[in-house]
């Protein structure tokens, strides 16, 4: 017997081990919620992650809405939990908005963050037996407010009068098309490396015709870009995404807003000199919490 146990035992712990290694890594003290998009009849998922003292606790607490939750939502996670552990800042709840069900994350994002759909084709499709998709951003705009917000408003403890957009690149041009069209969708917006180049730089005539109907933008706004995302060399700067100068881009623009200045508008535009488009969001999150959320005392 014990010589059998002795042949078989490392082959059984073998497998265990095996087996053990192979369970995928979930996050601690988070949750995923399944909610359905009424009007736009697809299916996403909210990831929560709910402060350290939430379950000891009766407060409510800010909430930070995270687009491309695949990537976001755990590097905001981290850096909140952070933050509010190390350096004093409010906790917060962090919900990351997940890509539709069903949908490559290429093919979701670009349909649910843009504002339009390009004037030039030529676009691709990533998905087998679907053609290119572009423009809903309003629509999903409405999505998260008609649908996600009286979720986590029923669900938990959020103070709903302290809504916190977070988005980078596309995520980011999704985040001014609200602030364009429906400016108190949230209270802050933390906005990085916008795409302020798509359809030929559609975004600045918006913003030029929100100005001829509105007298104010009752918003708080950070902005944040790696300081590489600039023109290439010996490229001619222009409203498309290979002679795209995203600095310049996003200086004007912020240039444009305060030009009005609207009352109860804010802003405050940061360029991290020595990164570029792909390591820039971690930089920005930080910077953006720091800008709106509190130090506890």
């Amino acid at each position: 017997m014990q010589r059998l146990l002795a042949l078989v035992l490392p082959t059984i712990l073998c497998g265990y081990a095996t087996a053990a290694a192979s369970l995928p890594y979930a996050l601690d003290a988070t949750e995923v919620r399944d909610i359905h998009a009424r009007a736009l009849d697809r299916d996403y998922q909210l990831f929560v992650a709910l402060p350290d003292s939430y379950r000891a606790s009766s407060k409510r607490y800010p909430v930070l809405f995270v687009t491309d939750a695949g990537y976001a939502f755990p590097v905001a996670r981290g850096i909140a939990q952070r933050l509010a552990k190390h350096a004093g800042l409010e906790e917060a709840i962090v919900v990351g908005l997940s890509y539709a069900k069903g949908d490559s994350p290429t093919y979701s994002r670009r349909r649910d963050y843009t504002p339009t759909v390009p004037a030039a084709g030529g676009h691709t499709s990533d998905m087998a037996g679907r053609a290119p998709a572009f423009g809903e951003a309003d629509g999903y705009g409405r999505f998260i407010a008609n649908d996600v917000f009286p979720l986590i408003a029923a669900r938990y403890r959020a103070d709903m009068q302290r809504k916190i957009f977070v988005g980078h690149s596309y995520g980011s041009l999704l985040g001014v098309q609200l602030l364009l069209t429906r400016p108190a969708t949230f209270e802050h917006y933390i906005l990085g490396s916008p795409s302020l180049w798509f359809d030929r730089g559609v975004l600045f005539e918006r913003e030029q015709a929100y100005a001829k109907g509105h007298h104010d933008m009752r918003a708080s706004v950070y902005f944040g870009i790696g300081g590489r995302e600039t023109l290439a060399p010996g490229k001619k700067r222009s409203r498309s995404e290979e002679d795209a100068d995203m600095v310049a881009d996003l200086r004007e623009f912020d240039a444009a807003l305060g030009s009005h200045r609207y009352p109860g508008l804010t802003t405050r535009l940061e360029v991290f000199a020595d990164e570029d488009h792909a390591s820039v969001f971690p930089f920005l999150f930080t910077h953006g919490l720091r800008a709106y959320l509190k130090k506890e005392r």
